[in-house]
């Protein structure tokens, strides 16, 4: 019986050691791969084992986790060709969505939503997926290290738009660690998207911009948006829905000043769906400033906004 307890006493400890230091992330990785040819299909399931391990096993923060507190997180890769002249190489786009809970309800709000184009990267099913902080580009083989510091940059990204929802620039040590990866980033032949003058939408000017303090209203409205808007709707829905939709016209003016700033679409790629619902539950007459706000800060989305004038 002493041995039961015992043994019971460590299994219980064991659990608790687990629980208490679970990871953050829960994330579903799938791997489209229809325009690959000639390829064993078992390369892509271990492709998508390893990617799923390599983020849902690693310890991101410091921080512990609830398994109620997880980000949940998809990311599909959708293999589009095979690079030129390279075994395992692949060109790719990443799709990633990521969402948090929102406080006092079943429901989660989108923290970021963005398709990155340009991923191109070499898996070998027998190498594991290595990345460390302070060595980017640990193997030296810079499109293989390509994959682990994408998959690396978002997932702080997410930790860093899930911790300034929760207070102003609460998010900056991760973005930090996103800028530490584009400034250590890999280079080399058909790895793109790390570098200034690799375009105006691309992994450089996102962690650029989330850090440039001409954005600071971002982070202001951010967190506005989530924790006195969203977390307290349940409570508190008139003062609620003033605060997500009180910072739309800074918005506007922020897009209008910086007309190829990637972190205004950035934004509305997460969270227009829901401002359309928001105002869609909204009497048409309290509508129309949001709508001609929201038509100039979000052109992509315009014609939806404009559909609610009616």
């Amino acid at each position: 019986m002493k041995h039961l307890k015992l043994q019971l006493f460590l299994l219980c400890s064991i659990l608790c050691f687990h629980t208490s230091f679970a990871q953050e992330i829960n994330c579903k990785v799938t791997i489209r791969h229809d325009r690959i040819l000639n390829v064993d299909q078992q390369v892509f399931t271990d492709m998508e084992r390893a990617i799923s391990s390599f983020i849902n096993t690693r310890k991101w923060t410091n921080d512990d986790y609830a398994a109620q507190e997880k980000i949940d997180c998809t990311i599909m890769f959708n293999l589009t060709a095979k690079v030129d002249g390279m075994q395992d190489g692949y060109e790719a786009t990443m799709n990633i969505q990521a969402t948090r809970p929102i406080y006092n309800t079943g429901y989660n709000t989108s923290l970021m939503n963005f398709i990155d184009k340009e991923v191109n990267f070499k898996f070998n099913q027998f190498s594991p997926l290595i990345f460390d902080d302070n060595r980017v580009s640990a193997s030296g083989d810079a499109i293989a290290d390509n994959l682990t510091a994408s998959l690396a940059y978002y997932i702080y990204l997410v930790l860093a738009l899930d911790y300034d929802s929760y207070a102003i620039n609460g998010g900056n040590p991760y973005y930090k660690k996103a800028q530490n990866i584009v400034n250590n980033a890999p280079e080399g032949k058909g790895v793109r998207g790390w570098k200034a003058v690799d375009g105006t939408k691309n992994r450089y000017w996102l962690a650029e911009q989330m850090l440039n303090p001409r954005f600071i209203d971002f982070h202001k409205y951010w967190y506005s948006m989530h924790r006195l808007g969203y977390d307290m709707y349940y409570d508190k829905p008139v003062e609620a829905k003033r605060n997500i939709l009180g910072g739309i016209s800074m918005l506007q003016k922020l897009n209008r000043d910086n007309p190829n700033a990637i972190l205004v679409q950035f934004f509305f790629n997460a969270k227009s769906t829901e401002l359309l619902n928001l105002l869609g539950d909204m009497p048409v007459a309290d509508r129309q400033q949001y709508i001609t706000q929201l038509s100039q800060a979000d052109v992509t989305n315009a014609q939806k906004y404009q559909s609610l004038s009616k």
